[in-house]
């Protein structure tokens, strides 16, 4: 999903660069696709228009998954804290959907767990 500027500095948000063909290129919890310009408007402009917020929900066959789960841990994978990037890592296409509703919040953090079960407890007792 097309995301704010906002999201760039927060490790708990994964973001996602993709071809134009809908395919992920990348996975990570920096700032990208990252603006080495700040002073150019127009190249601000461009990285607005290309930050996605990831939201990760997959659908895979058994094998594909089966060959997911056989690839050995990759560093990138290690360092991000990011599943997604051993199989990318492999040369296993992602595919990438894009939306236009917000995202709902994650859960990646106890604050964020909180939030959640106050949510939840809300929408419960109605």
């Amino acid at each position: 999903m097309l995301a704010s500027p906002s999201i760039l500095g927060d490790p708990n948000v994964v973001k996602v660069v993709a071809t134009g063909e809908g395919r992920a290129m990348y996975f990570s919890r920096a700032p990208i696709p990252f603006l080495r310009d700040p002073t150019s408007a127009m190249d601000a402009e461009l990285q607005r228009s290309r930050i996605y917020q990831h939201l990760g929900i997959y659908a895979y066959t058994v094998d594909a998954l089966l060959n997911w789960t056989s690839l050995p841990d990759t560093p990138l994978e290690h360092i991000e804290r990011l599943e997604q990037l051993r199989p990318l890592a492999a040369g296993v296409p992602i595919g990438v959907a894009l939306i236009d509703e917000p995202v709902r919040p994650g859960i990646d953090t106890e604050a964020d767990l909180e939030r959640a079960n106050r949510e939840w407890a809300a929408f419960t007792s109605r």
